[in-house]
């Protein structure tokens, strides 16, 4: 069965996908400095063969990939194009073969979304950063970029190494990108076999290791250490960034305005600012999942996003602040990061969410920030208020599926909301229960035949047995 096409996010990104298909670059190694002669045309042969299944569970990765920067014809700029690519597939079916080439020709754009106007350099401080690429059936793969100026004398120009996965696991993908990156500086023969281990290796269960034995000439043999975070919900994201940029008032109503599902633009210089604060955000809605235009950083050619009247979050360069400034927007909130300031919103983001439920995220937010010394630690002090709040407001809905004898569940929609006895909390959850987010999440529950179970449940769990222990009366 032929691959589905991938669409990138938005009408506006669908368009300018189909201006790169027609320009496909060109796929090739490229050629190290060193010569390495037969020994990676060897590599390259290795390559073209089919994958192996991994020994358990998921592929780490789909592709790695290494974005240079090449001069067009004309010479006036530069356009991004893919040098290096792992691994190479042959003897794809048609279907495979044309979905292979439009996921390709999309991914130069995202390493290089601050457009074509580069000049050669001697000094540029290495970004990392990712973008997310989704299919027409709501799935997603994620682009973990490097960028860095490679090694070498005199002007140069940098160049980004990608890994694209379906995973979601930043931190853990960080570490790969800093083996890849210092291979690549020594050959890219040196690459693919570390690159091969790690597509044999199975990824691992939350909280488990996985190690690699990888050879570096003149260093010789060196076992890697991948480790998965227990708290798997929060393994792609690091708050750090976002509480660097904002106040804990500011992300509140960042995240009420996200709960809505409004259109949220945030601009800032480095792309990994962009990258860290916008997956922070959509972490808050754990767990809730964010189905809609979703870019970490919008490319300079498709800027246009800003103007979608559907609901969208997106990361966009400062440079481009006043392009997005003087574009017909409505209901917006457009957060400059570089200054912790809003630039543009709605007006009403502080009266979205129950007042007493906002006080309680606000002191838990507040408490033991002295303490917080790991990314671990940051993460859940950051995310834990915000679980509580859907706790609070939402956590009793698996008594309000009715199942069938065949097991298919019906959500009793006004029961569950009328079940609240906070007045405030009603009015919020009864437009909630409205949204996308929330719509697909009971929609999952309905159809699965399992009971709940994860994170979220035993917050739910731990919840109702505090609830049990204090006076009865008391408002949620």
């Amino acid at each position: 069965m032929p691959l589905r096409p991938w669409k990138m996010e938005g009408q506006v990104v669908g368009r300018a996908l189909r201006l790169f298909r027609n320009r496909l670059p060109r796929l090739r190694a490229e050629s190290s400095q060193d010569n390495t002669g037969e020994a990676v045309k060897e590599l390259e042969r290795a390559q073209e063969l089919p994958p192996p299944k991994p020994f358990g569970g998921q592929h780490f990765f789909e592709y790695l990939l290494v974005v240079s920067l090449k001069q067009k014809r004309s010479g006036d700029d530069y356009e991004p194009t893919i040098t290096y690519q792992f691994p190479k597939r042959e003897n794809l079916l048609r279907g495979q073969q044309e979905e292979e080439e439009r996921l390709l020709s999309a991914i130069p754009l995202f390493c290089f979304p601050d457009g074509n106007e580069w000049a050669p350099l001697t000094e540029y401080p290495r970004e990392t950063f990712s973008f997310v690429l989704t299919n027409v059936d709501g799935s997603r793969k994620i682009g973990y970029c490097r960028r860095v100026l490679p090694a070498g004398r005199g002007p140069r120009l940098p160049k980004v190494y990608c890994i694209l996965s379906c995973i979601g696991c930043f931190g853990l993908f960080s570490k790969i990108l800093d083996e890849v990156e210092k291979r690549h500086q020594i050959s890219t023969a040196v690459i693919y076999p570390f690159m091969q281990g790690l597509r044999e290796a199975a990824f691992p269960a939350p909280g488990k290791t996985v190690t690699l034995k990888s050879f570096i000439p003149d260093s010789g043999t060196e076992f890697i250490s991948l480790t998965r975070p227990l708290d798997s919900h929060l393994e792609h994201v690091d708050f750090s960034s976002l509480l660097q940029c904002l106040s804990f008032e500011q992300i509140l109503q960042i995240f009420a305005s996200a709960v809505f599902e409004r259109r949220i633009i945030f601009l800032a210089e480095g792309l990994s600012t962009l990258s860290q604060c916008i997956h922070a955000t959509a972490a808050l809605l754990y767990p809730f999942s964010w189905a809609h235009t979703y870019i970490p950083v919008v490319p300079e050619s498709l800027l246009a996003t800003v103007c979608s009247p559907t609901p969208f979050m997106v990361g966009v360069q400062m440079r481009f602040q006043q392009e997005v400034m003087d574009s017909p927007m409505e209901e917006v909130l457009l957060v400059n990061l570089c200054e912790g300031t809003f630039l543009m919103s709605v007006g009403d983001e502080k009266d979205i969410l129950p007042p007493k439920l906002q006080d309680d995220i606000l002191d838990s937010l507040g408490q033991k920030t002295e303490e917080l010394q790991t990314s671990e630690q940051i993460n859940e002090h950051v995310s834990g208020p915000f679980v509580q709040f859907f706790v609070k407001t939402v956590g009793h809905y698996a008594s309000y599926i009715k199942r069938e004898a065949n097991g298919h569940g019906s959500f009793q929609e006004r029961s569950f909301y009328k079940a609240l006895t906070s007045k405030a909390s009603r009015r919020f959850v009864k437009k909630f229960v409205k949204t996308q987010l929330f719509s697909l999440f009971i929609q999952e529950a309905e159809n699965s035949k399992k009971p709940p179970a994860g994170y979220f449940q035993r917050k739910i769990l731990e919840y109702e047995e505090q609830k049990k222990q204090k006076k009865p009366g008391k408002r949620l």
